[in-house]
């Protein structure tokens, strides 16, 4: 038996005017064939597919395809969109005769040329295997699922968890589906799209406390029953001025379960998400009343998120909105703050570490929604961002934010990289020397996921309102080719 494995990964945010090309895909990583397997066996969905298929009793051959990824960020360019799905497409062909394809997609991921970008590989794909091969892909809980997506593809299982704590997991669970297939299992797939789209802030499926919680619990429940494949709630990626935008519920059975049970179950969930939609809208605070709360902390770590301008959900990561209040204050402890300026780390490293300078940082990436910042620093380190990930968004993931620059100016460590990245994760403060949970403040660049590393250490988190590409308030954007009536645009019964 021969399974075909690849991964597609990117989380577009049309609001980024800056495209994603071919360097971004070959700085976050494209590998090939066993070159994919052998790099990536313990890591992300790639890692469950590996795992959970070397366990099978027959030993399949598990053939790469291709892993193209790269960073959330803008839409992907009309060339690397045809690379994109060439290299995969050819890839498949190369292999010959397979019993089955096995993919990790995003599901959000918007080219020039192309809204569903996901959509059109499956449809691509499936073209090529024909009907009776079985084709499954897993997607992240941000997925846009469309009508060509469920038509081409056998089984989408999806994330579960934000923060993304089930990447692996969700690895897993789509090759046990696919087990099920090729044990002679024929799907039956009920698809509802929701005309919603909600922020990630308030999106946290592991608080006890919120809605999100109680519709992850469901759905696990679903999924132990025997006759369910797998069943699951994309809330969307929402900064996304796309065509069939809008939340939607999956849920896949075997052609044995209960008559009606996908539909019923399906529709049931989505009328319950459309009525807690509001539950779903989070209480921002002003950036000056939360940066003047840490510094009046004595003691513990403060984490603002800066979700506006979270590199986890496309924006630019160069904004001086959150650095502009803290550099108000003398800080006793460390106050970590983080920027993308590949310019700035080129002039840190030609004036050279202990140097102090005058440096105009920030809005170099996004001009139209930030302003640069002007101070006097110290640059106290040059390093290289490389470290593994694990936690939100991955398992024993690597990362390389390239090289990288510590400045300093009365306690504020602004950490500024090459490349965008987690610039929410403990291990890039870490590996630039500085310590986060004894920080006086520190900045997330993540609506939701940071809370998997900061929320059992943290004294208190707020969530400000600032500018960015990634605002909460979304709808408050110029948004063009969205479906209408969508909530929260439009208010619908």
């Amino acid at each position: 038996m021969r399974i075909a494995i690849g991964q597609l990964w990117q989380e577009t945010n049309t609001l980024n005017l800056l495209p994603t090309t071919r360097a971004d895909f070959e700085a976050f990583g494209i590998f090939e064939g066993t070159q994919l397997i052998d790099r990536f066996a313990e890591t992300n969905e790639l890692g469950g597919f590996i795992q959970t298929l070397r366990a099978w009793p027959e030993q399949p051959e598990i053939v790469g395809l291709m892993r193209f990824a790269a960073w959330p960020s803008g839409p992907v360019t009309s060339s690397m969109f045809t690379m994109l799905m060439d290299g995969m497409v050819d890839a498949l062909e190369r292999v010959g005769k397979i019993d089955a394809v096995l993919l990790a997609l995003h599901g959000s991921m918007v080219a020039e040329c192309e809204p569903d970008v996901e959509g059109h590989l499956l449809a691509r794909i499936r073209q090529l295997i024909g009907p009776n091969i079985p084709l499954v892909a897993t997607l992240d809980l941000h997925a846009n699922v469309t009508q060509r997506m469920v038509d081409n593809a056998d089984v989408l299982p999806l994330y579960h968890t934000a923060p993304h704590v089930d990447v692996m997991s969700t690895g897993k669970r789509g090759a046990k589906a696919l087990r099920r297939l090729l044990d002679g299992a024929r799907p039956v797939t009920a698809f509802r799209k929701i005309p919603m789209v909600v922020p990630a802030e308030r999106a946290n499926t592991q608080d006890p406390d919120s809605f999100s919680f109680g519709v992850r619990k469901t759905l696990e429940s679903w999924e132990r029953n025997p006759f369910v494949l797998s069943a699951g709630l994309a809330t969307v990626q929402p900064w996304l001025d796309i065509p069939e935008l809008g939340s939607a519920v999956l849920v896949t059975t075997t052609h044995d379960a209960p008559p009606g049970w996908a539909e019923t179950s399906c529709a049931n969930l989505a009328k319950e998400v459309w009525t807690h939609r509001r539950d779903y809208l989070p209480t921002l605070v002003d950036i000056a009343d939360a940066v003047r709360a840490a510094h009046q902390q004595p003691d513990g770590l403060t984490v603002i998120s800066d979700s506006a301008d979270a590199t986890t959900s496309g924006s630019t990561g160069d904004s001086t909105a959150v650095l502009s209040e803290l550099v108000k204050y003398a800080w006793p402890r460390p106050a970590l703050v983080t920027l993308v300026g590949p310019e700035t780390v080129a002039e840190a490293k030609r004036l050279g570490v202990g140097s102090e300078a005058t440096m105009t940082l920030g809005a170099t990436r996004n001009p139209r929604d930030f302003r640069p910042l002007t101070l006097p620093v110290k640059i106290a380190n040059i390093f290289d961002a490389k470290f593994i990930l694990s936690g939100h968004l991955a398992e024993k993931l690597p990362i390389d934010m390239g090289r990288c620059a510590v400045l300093v100016h009365r306690g504020v460590h602004i950490v500024v990289t090459s490349r965008s990245g987690p610039h929410f994760a403990p291990q890039l403060f870490q590996t630039a020397g500085l310590a986060p949970f004894a920080a006086a403040v520190l900045i997330a660049k993540s609506p939701c996921g940071f809370r998997a590393a900061y929320a059992e250490r943290a004294r208190q988190i707020f969530v400000v309102k600032a500018p960015g590409c990634a605002p909460s308030d979304f709808w408050k954007q110029p948004f063009k080719r969205i479906p209408r009536p969508l909530w929260p645009w439009d208010e619908l019964p």
